[in-house]
C-alpha cells in the first residue's frame, strides 16, 4: 500500500506475506460460500449471505474493540504513546467500513427474508446507531488541535462508544424482533449449522481478521507518516516565521533603525 503523503509504500516482506494470505483466503471463501457449501433448507440460496454478513460484523466488534483498547493504553498512566492513538484511529476507520458493510448485506438479506429492505427492528437500528456513533468518533478525531488534544478527546469518547457493542450484540434477546437469534448456535448449546456451511462461516471469519490486520498495519503506519509530516510542516512554518522577523541584509536593517 503507498503512502500518498509521502509517496512511500508502507509495506514490508512480512506485511506482503499476509496480503498474499489474506486474498488466498478471499479466493477460497468464494469458492466454498458461493459453490461447495450447500443451498439451507429454510432460506435457500440466501443463506450465502451470512458467510459475508456474519464475519463483516465480527470484524466490526474486533476493530471497534482494538479502538477502545489502544484508546485505554493512550490514556494509562505514563504511556500517553500517539502510537496506541494512531492504532485506535486506524482501526475505528476500518471498523466503520465494515459496519457498514454489515448494514448494506443485512438489508439485502432482510429484502430476500422480510420483503424489505428496512424495518426498525431492535437488531438493525442498534447497528444504525453504532455506525453513526463510530463517524461522529472519525469526525471527532478530525478538530483541530495538537496530536495529544486529539487522542485524548478521541480516546474518551472510544471508552464510551464501545458500551454500545453489547447492547448491539444481545438486543434480539432483550427486544424480540424480526432478526433470527444466534446462527451457529442454538439457545440449548447445541451447533446450528454443520458440515460445510460452519467450515465456510469459520472460513469467513479467519479470512476477515486476516484481512483486518493487514488493513490496520497499513493504516497505522500511514497515519504515523501523516502525523510525521504534519510535525515537518509546523516547523518549516514556524521556520519560515522566524526568517521573516529577522532583517536579512544591511538595507533592511537600516531601514529598520531610520
Amino acid at each position: 500500500m503507498a503512502d500518498t503523503a509521502t509517496g512511500r509504500t508502507t509495506a514490508t516482506h512480512a506485511t506482503r506475506i499476509l496480503g498474499i494470505v489474506t486474498l488466498a483466503g478471499v479466493a477460497w471463501l468464494i469458492l466454498f460460500g458461493l459453490i461447495l457449501s450447500p443451498a439451507d433448507k429454510n432460506q435457500g440460496e440466501s443463506v450465502r449471505i451470512l458467510y459475508l454478513h456474519a464475519p463483516s460484523a465480527w470484524l466490526a466488534y474486533l476493530a471497534f474493540i482494538v479502538t477502545a483498547i489502544a484508546s485505554a493504553l493512550y490514556l494509562f498512566p505514563k504511556q500517553h504513546s500517539l502510537g496506541w492513538d494512531r492504532l485506535a484511529g486506524a482501526s475505528a476507520e476500518i471498523g466503520v467500513l465494515f459496519m457498514g458493510m454489515t448494514l448494506v448485506v443485512g438489508m439485502l438479506w432482510g429484502r430476500l427474508t422480510w420483503g424489505v429492505f428496512w424495518r426498525w427492528d431492535a437488531r438493525l437500528t442498534t447497528t444504525a446507531f453504532l455506525l453513526v456513533t463510530y463517524i461522529g468518533y472519525l469526525a471527532v478525531r478530525r478538530l483541530g488541535g495538537t496530536p495529544e488534544q486529539r487522542a485524548k478527546r478521541s480516546a474518551v469518547l472510544a471508552l464510551l462508544a464501545v458500551l454500545e457493542i453489547p447492547l448491539v450484540h444481545f438486543s434480539v434477546e432483550l427486544w424480540r424482533g424480526l432478526h433470527q437469534d444466534a446462527s451457529v448456535l442454538r439457545p440449548n448449546g447445541d451447533v446450528e449449522l454443520d458440515g460445510l456451511m460452519l467450515f465456510t462461516l469459520l472460513s469467513g471469519i479467519v479470512t476477515f481478521t486476516l484481512m483486518y490486520a493487514w488493513l490496520v498495519i497499513h493504516r497505522t503506519r500511514t497515519l504515523t507518516a501523516e502525523d510525521m509530516l504534519d510535525d515537518v510542516g509546523l516547523e518549516l512554518a514556524l521556520e519560515e516565521r522566524r526568517r521573516e522577523s529577522i532583517p536579512h541584509t544591511i538595507e533592511e536593517k537600516g531601514a529598520l533603525l531610520s
